[in-house]
């Protein structure tokens, strides 16, 4: 790219709310550039390559509420596999090392948890999600350590209402070939500049004036759809400063969930997709499904205090730790069988800093006020931005439509 350009839209962020939006906008007939900081497209939807020759979603992995998700048709198009296996948290006979009557009573004592939050949905006094746990169950550890693997945080700093704003059909499926592997390929045919980081939009001029490490792009319009935690680092993002945004993105923090695939030699001992909690009586405890797609290996799940403790200590503090679990499980010969395949720690990212949004309790109107426009020129989008589908991909899509839609009508305006 050359010291300036010129553009219709930027779209800042080639995540899957980008490209939702930039494919949006070539069908409206707007020119729009999407400038990403990364070498590739699909942000926190990442899959990898391994050498083995499987496909690991590094990032978000599942299609969850699967008969409504747009990247279940558009991965469908693209010619890609479906497994509709259900997942393992969704079948009993799936969980192993716990006794199948502990099985029941941690069901039953989720569904619960479940019920307390869900009369959340309509109230206007907050809390902390923590606040619908039955004191003294002894399901609360490991209903905590849940809520880490799919809030990336601990129950004590989630907003009740937030939480339960979340619509889940319940049908969760996969892409054989990988989730972030569809995400991208959505995106090809988009004019886009990789490897260009944003610095500041100055909003002073008639046009914008996006100062990039590779020069500057005059637009007319901008969506933003960079994680919130990257919007609340930058008070200087906008110029002049935008507080209200920043202050939405802040009660809007990125929770963290980390993945570490391992070999495993033997894998026949275990029936496909099925899971195991490392400690069930213990929040700081991963989660371990075996055999996913049938493949040789484990899916270790991380989440919350104990990711971010674990990225501090680099990939071999992840090893040990599901080394010690593992083995605690099912003897110390087991350790012999598990090896290193790949892990991505998302805390550490420079470009995510985290995994995906969580309200913090009593600011759950702040994913309303980021998703808001500024003007006829700024506009967001992303998962944080979905009051219903937040931390999803397919959420982080419907925001990018929404996005492009409020621009092309504001371009004819």
């Amino acid at each position: 790219m050359g010291s300036r350009i010129e553009v219709d839209v930027a779209i800042i962020g080639g995540g899957a709310a980008g490209i939702a939006a930039g494919q949006r906008l070539r069908e409206g007939g707007v020119a729009a550039l999407i400038v990403e900081a990364r070498p590739r497209l699909g942000g926190r939807a990442w899959t990898f390559a391994a050498g083995n020759g499987h496909s690991l979603d590094l990032g978000c992995g599942w299609l969850h509420s699967a008969d409504r998700n747009a990247w279940c048709s558009i991965a469908t198009r693209q010619g890609l596999t479906i497994d509709k296996t259900p997942p393992p948290w969704m079948r009993a006979s799936a969980q192993i090392g716990l006794p199948a009557g502990q099985t029941r009573a941690f069901g039953a004592a989720m569904r619960k948890f479940r019920e307390r939050v869900d009369s959340f949905s309509e109230s206007a006094v907050d809390c902390a999600a923590a606040a619908c746990l039955e004191p003294l169950c002894r399901w609360n550890p490991l209903i905590d350590a849940v809520s880490t693997f799919y809030s990336g945080v601990e129950l004590e700093r989630v907003s009740a209402i937030d939480l339960a704003r979340y619509d889940d059909s319940g049908v969760n499926w996969r892409v054989v070939e990988g989730y972030g592997h569809a995400i991208a390929a959505h995106g090809q045919g988009l004019k886009a500049q990789l490897n260009c980081q944003v610095e500041r939009i100055d909003c002073r001029g008639r046009r914008l004036a996006i100062e990039t490490t590779l020069g500057r792009i005059g637009a007319d319009a901008a969506i933003i759809t960079l994680p919130s935690a990257l919007i609340a680092a930058r008070e200087d993002f906008f110029v002049p400063a935008l507080p209200e945004k920043t202050a939405a993105a802040a009660a809007l923090p990125l929770g963290l969930a980390d993945k570490l695939f391992l070999t495993l030699s033997d894998a026949e001992q275990f029936e496909p997709d099925c899971r195991a909690f490392g400690n069930p009586n213990k929040t700081a405890t991963a989660g371990y499904q075996f055999r996913p797609f049938g493949r040789p290996l484990i899916e270790a799940y991380f989440g919350g205090a104990l990711a971010a403790a674990l990225e501090a200590g680099g990939t071999g503090a992840f090893l040990a730790f599901a080394r010690a679990e593992l083995t605690g499980l099912f003897g110390s010969a087991f350790a012999n069988r598990i090896a290193l395949l790949h892990l991505h720690c998302w805390g550490s990212d420079p470009y995510a800093g985290g995994s995906y949004s969580y309200a913090v309790p009593d600011r759950a109107g702040c994913r309303a006020k980021l998703a808001a426009p500024v003007g006829d020129r700024l506009f967001f989008a992303g998962e944080a931005c979905s009051i219903r589908d937040y931390s999803t991909a397919h959420g982080a899509y419907l925001t990018g439509i929404d996005a492009a839609n409020q621009v092309i009508a504001a371009r004819k305006a």
